[in-house]
């Protein structure tokens, strides 16, 4: 796997780096230290994965995966834990606090291998969802799991989109 690392800290993209470094699956191919050199990196790039810091200058983490049009799998690692359900809103795969444990890298890793290998298993080129994936849908405060076979219409309002179900 090809990955980028994101945060605005020096210190902490040597030590995540220095972890990966035990990951033979792993190819760093890169670093940024904040939102704007991260899109265009991931934009000439393209890699399969970034570790990404979710309070940078400028623009944010969430701000960033916003503006891309191709998202890779995405790892945050943040020092902050309230983050964590918005993180999963935006489909990260792991949530990694600083200082990073090198066993719970392990495990993020891993859950990425495993999603990669499903869709190599599945020939499939596109990473498609049926009718019995689930999208997370917030309205407000409330929170759901939808299946998209209980899905009905998709209507675009403006930034947003409307899910009836």
């Amino acid at each position: 796997m090809r990955a980028l690392v994101v945060d605005d800290s020096r210190l902490a993209r040597n030590e995540l780096k220095r972890l990966l470094k035990e990951f033979d699956t792993v190819e760093v191919i890169g670093e940024a230290a904040n939102a704007e050199d991260a899109k265009e990196k991931i934009e000439s790039e393209k890699p399969d994965l970034i570790f990404l810091d979710i309070q940078m200058p400028g623009k944010s983490g969430f701000e960033l995966l916003e503006e891309l049009e191709m998202i890779p799998d995405v790892i945050f690692t943040t020092a902050y834990d309230e983050y964590a359900l918005k993180a999963f809103e935006y489909n990260a795969l792991d949530y990694l606090q600083k200082p990073v444990q090198s066993d719970r890298l392990a495990g993020a890793i891993s859950k990425v291998a495993e999603r990669r290998e499903k869709k190599r298993a599945s020939n499939d080129e596109h990473d498609y969802m049926t009718a019995n994936d689930q999208v997370f849908v917030k309205d407000g405060e409330r929170c759901w799991f939808v299946q998209l076979s209980e899905v009905r219409l998709f209507e675009v309002d403006g930034n947003y989109t409307k899910v009836i179900f």
